[in-house]
């Protein structure tokens, strides 16, 4: 896996009107330049957030790869779930690194249940 090039082209493709139209002509000739992984071209050309995310791009670049494919907010935000979902725990990366698996799981591992799953602080109450 090579992370430093998948955020390396995402931060390009972020910043470059250049990179930016060179990918929305031919996705995978823009990436081409970039040592990546089979697994890695797929998700950069499909675009799977999810994937993207588990393969631990950092948030800040990706949320604006979502963005640039027209993904809403709460839809980058559920992508990312499903990516856990389907693909397992964060693979690498500072969400990695952390070990942190969410409100809800960390909840169950002290026996509690998260305040989120009791619906509290949902509709203006104080958390």
């Amino acid at each position: 896996m090579s992370l430093y090039n998948v955020q390396k082209f995402l931060y390009e493709l972020n910043r470059s009107e250049a990179v930016q139209e060179a990918y929305r002509a031919d996705r995978d000739g823009a990436i081409a330049g970039y040592e990546l992984s089979d697994e890695e071209i797929g998700a950069l050309t499909e675009p799977d957030i999810g994937l993207l995310y588990v393969l631990g791009v950092n948030g800040q670049i990706l949320m604006h790869f979502a963005a640039f494919h027209d993904i809403e907010w709460a839809e980058y935000l559920q992508l990312m779930r499903d990516g856990i979902e389907e693909h397992g725990p964060v693979r690498a990366g500072v969400y990695a690194m952390t070990g942190y698996e969410g409100v809800d799981a960390h909840a169950e591992s002290i026996g509690q249940t998260s305040r989120a799953v009791q619906g509290v602080g949902n509709e203006g109450e104080d958390t």
